[in-house]
This record gives C-alpha cells, sequence and structure tokens, in this order.
C-alpha cells in the first residue's frame, strides 16, 4: 500500500491508476491527513455484468453475490407459533368490536 500527497497525485495521476489497477491501494493525504483511497475495482462476476443495477451494486459494495449461484434456496425452517386459521381466528376476534 503506498501513501501518497494530493499535489503529486494531481501531478502524477496516471501512474496512481494504473497501480490501482494492478492491485494496489494508493492511500491519498492532504497535509499528512488521510483523505482517500484509490483502490482496484471489484471483480463483478460475468452473469451480473448485463445488469447495470447489479454490476453498480456489487462494485461499491451494497450487493454481495451469491457464492453459490445455482445452488437450491435453504430448507424452510418451521417457525413455532399460530396456525394460518389460528392467526384468523384472533383477527376475527379482535375486529369484532368495532
Amino acid at each position: 500500500m503506498r501513501s501518497v500527497g494530493l499535489k503529486t497525485l494531481k501531478n502524477k495521476l496516471s501512474e496512481y491508476v494504473r497501480l490501482a489497477a494492478a492491485g494496489e491501494t494508493v492511500v491519498i493525504t492532504d497535509r499528512d491527513r488521510i483523505v482517500a483511497e484509490l483502490v482496484p475495482p471489484r471483480q463483478i462476476p460475468d452473469r451480473y455484468k448485463d445488469h447495470p443495477v447489479l454490476a453498480r451494486g456489487i462494485r461499491e459494495g451494497w450487493i454481495t453475490p451469491a457464492s453459490d449461484p445455482g445452488g437450491a434456496p435453504p430448507a424452510a425452517k418451521p417457525v413455532p407459533g399460530l396456525t394460518f386459521e389460528q392467526l384468523m381466528s384472533d383477527l376475527e376476534h379482535d375486529r369484532e368490536d368495532r
């Protein structure tokens, strides 16, 4: 990981962009205070490249692609509680006083 001042970055931007593209993180400082990081782009799986919203989400980090996209969804776990009929009965009982 390299550290570079803002003025130097401005003068040699293409050099530092090449470093980031090669996989290196460049820390950008302004008056010895870290203000930004220039990082390599996140790898987007081919199956998401045609969908711009998913590709953007993966690139920005707010979407995590499935680790096993071909797998079946996990089995449903029964939730302890009331049955549908009991819930509907309770709902009808609550609505009777209206």
